[in-house]
């Protein structure tokens, strides 16, 4: 008798693992700079020149990371082509001259990559072109029509621009602030700025990924008893646990962290408690990355 085929590789779910971490610190680093950043560095933001200035070396800072993570995601699409190409029973040559969908991926990547390249440099028009790449990356489905190939793409966007962000606000953000030279006052003003910014992204974000997240269960489930009688449905199930306590973490820090913030005591209570958040979110990437490459719940798929 033949071995049994493994649920899932870990050699497949650690690849897709480092797919979603790229894809977050890119939409993270747009992310940080159109929401946590985006009124502090427009005209007339009432920032001290000091303020303005830190504000725009975290962009900047943000940017390396973005791209990284870009050029990621590009060498792991490059890596895939064999693959796609044998699915669709051509050579990757011929894929590459008559696939659209893959054309618009190649033209969004490019436009993303020279986009944080010049947003690395602090040309502020470079980050217009790396969100272009990145959210139009991310509904590329869109252009040939493909709906149901979109659903997946969201899900992983809103994540990316949730706990993306958040993590570019915490690493990036908090930490110019805190240990910049302005007056403490100052310091925890501009923290409580950037939570201000964040806030609406992360709502929208966490909204998104409930509406898209239930799409995607009962597309690969099709029947509610299967989420407790599969491994599938299972694997869902720790998975919700875990985004639970994040969902938990996040709520504490907007309704009982965010009013005190003000003062630089209050923002650094605010990043512990939200490192704490990453590091559960980090646990639903891991336990996603074994989620999608887990045979589908429904019978004959």
């Amino acid at each position: 008798m033949a071995p049994q085929e493994p649920l899932f590789q870990w050699s497949k779910s650690l690849f897709e693992l480092v797919g979603f971490i790229a894809s977050f610190l890119a939409s993270g680093a747009i992310g940080f700079r159109f929401g946590v950043l985006g009124a502090a560095l427009k005209p007339g933001s009432g920032l001290i020149h000091d303020e303005r200035l830190l504000c725009e070396r975290a962009a900047a800072r943000a940017a390396p990371l973005g791209l990284a993570g870009v050029l990621w995601d590009a060498g792991l699409f490059v890596w895939r082509l064999p693959q796609m190409a044998a699915r669709a029973h051509v050579e990757v040559l011929d894929l590459l001259r008559t696939d659209s969908l893959v054309q618009t991926r190649i033209a969004l990547l490019v436009v993303a990559i020279g986009g944080f390249a010049i947003a690395s440099r602090k040309r502020d028009y470079g980050w217009m072109l790396a969100a272009v790449g990145v959210v139009a990356g991310a509904l590329r489905g869109v252009f040939a029509g493909q709906w149901r190939q979109i659903v997946n793409p969201i899900h992983m966007l809103a994540g990316g621009l949730w706990i993306g962000t958040l993590f570019m606000m915490i690493a990036i953000g908090f930490t110019a602030v805190l240990s910049s030279r302005l007056q403490t006052e100052r310091r925890g003003s501009l923290s409580a700025r950037m939570v201000r910014g964040f806030s609406p992204l992360a709502l929208g974000s966490v909204a998104t990924l409930a509406a898209f997240g239930l799409l995607t269960a009962w597309l690969h489930l099709g029947a509610i008893d299967r989420l407790w009688t599969t491994p599938y449905g299972k694997t869902l199930l720790v998975k919700l646990g875990v985004v639970t306590l994040v969902l938990a973490f996040g709520a504490w820090n907007w309704r009982r962290q965010k009013p005190r913030l003000g003062s630089e005591t209050a923002a650094r209570s605010l990043r512990a408690s939200a490192i704490a958040e990453l590091a559960f979110a980090a646990l639903v990437l891991l336990v996603t990355s074994v989620l999608v490459v887990m045979p589908d719940a429904i019978p004959g798929r």
